[in-house]
C-alpha cells in the first residue's frame, strides 16, 4: 500500500517540479539577461523584475508543492526510490515540456536520453 502512495507522491514531484521549471524558465525569459541587466540598471532593478513577474511566483509555489511531495514520498518509500525516480521522471516531463510550452528545440539526444531515463525507471519501478 505503501509503494501505491509512494508513486502517487512521485507522480506530484514531477507534476510539480516540471510546472515549476516551466513557469521559472518563462519568467526569466521575460526578465531577461540578468547580468546584462544588473550592470544596466543595478541588483534592485533584476531583483524587482523577477519578484514582480507572476510566473516567477507561481513557479516558486510549484517548487514549494514539488519539495513537500518529496518530503510525503519520503515518508512512504526509500530515498533510493523516490530520488532517483522522480529525478528521472522529472527529466522526461521537461523535455516533452519544454517542446509544447517554450517551443524549443529538443534534439534527437535528449529524446535519446529520456528513452534511456524510461528505462531506467521502468526497471526501479519493477
Amino acid at each position: 500500500m505503501k509503494q501505491a502512495h509512494a508513486w502517487v507522491a512521485i507522480a506530484a514531484i514531477v507534476m510539480a517540479s516540471t510546472t515549476g521549471d516551466v513557469l521559472l524558465s518563462r519568467a526569466m525569459k521575460h526578465v531577461g539577461d540578468v547580468g546584462d541587466l544588473r550592470r544596466r540598471r543595478g541588483a534592485l532593478i533584476v531583483v524587482g523584475r523577477v519578484l514582480s513577474n507572476p510566473s516567477f511566483l507561481l513557479g516558486v509555489l510549484a517548487m514549494t508543492f514539488a519539495f513537500y511531495s518529496l518530503l510525503v514520498g519520503l515518508s512512504w518509500a526509500d530515498v533510493s526510490v523516490v530520488g532517483p525516480a522522480a529525478a528521472a521522471l522529472t527529466f522526461i516531463a521537461n523535455a516533452v515540456a519544454a517542446k509544447i510550452f517554450l517551443h524549443e528545440r529538443v534534439d534527437h539526444r535528449r529524446w535519446i536520453a529520456a528513452l534511456l531515463v524510461a528505462g531506467g525507471v521502468v526497471l526501479l519501478a519493477a
